[in-house]
């Protein structure tokens, strides 16, 4: 894939659409996938885990950044005029209440991971490795930072970070073999 093409771009080439039409279809498709992976909980040790982060690097790693952002932007938009797509409903508190570090943080995430895949890091393993580690770094350290300044950050370590590591690590690994080898087949 050329540099500056995103996944979505080079997967939805062979049509004739308008780009404008394409990108509201693509963000409400996007706060559709968000909403549903935040609702579904998968047992996972030691704790349930969402599927709402990895849902978060797929659209970052296939949108590029403007339009992985401006998902995430109106996924939080919607969330606050009500509409339930948040794990345990909607309304503006959700975005000023203990979870809103994690929220702001998938946004800034999925636009760094789509500004990397833009330059090329969907085309290999380590360097998406590194994207969704970076990714993952700034959802945790938004997240974490501002759960902790509500209760403490021994607390928000214990209760926000170390339970979610190893459903991290899976979804990690999960978009690792994904996007590259989707990548890798359209570029045959």
């Amino acid at each position: 894939m050329k540099n500056n093409t995103t996944l979505i771009n080079s997967l939805l080439s062979t049509y004739e659409i308008n780009t404008h039409y394409k990108n509201i279809a693509l963000v409400l498709f996007g706060t559709l996938l968000l909403t549903i992976s935040s609702k579904i909980q998968v047992p996972f040790w030691p704790v349930p885990m969402t599927m709402q982060t990895f849902i978060v690097f797929i659209i970052g790693m296939s949108y590029g950044w403007k339009l992985a952002l401006s998902t995430l932007i109106a996924y939080l938009l919607e969330g606050a005029s009500g509409l339930p797509v948040f794990a345990k409903g909607g309304g503006l508190l959700y975005l000023i209440g203990p979870t809103a570090g994690y929220l702001y943080g998938m946004a800034i995430a999925a636009g760094v991971i789509g500004f990397l895949a833009e330059r090329g890091y969907n085309d290999s393993y380590i360097k998406s490795l590194i994207s969704l580690i970076i990714g993952t770094i700034i959802i945790f350290v938004l997240g974490v930072g501002y759960l902790g300044s509500v209760i403490g950050y021994d607390k928000a370590l214990a209760g926000g970070l170390y339970p979610f590591m190893p459903s991290e690590f899976f979804k990690i690994g999960l978009a690792v073999v994904l996007i590259p080898s989707i990548t890798r087949y359209i570029n045959k």
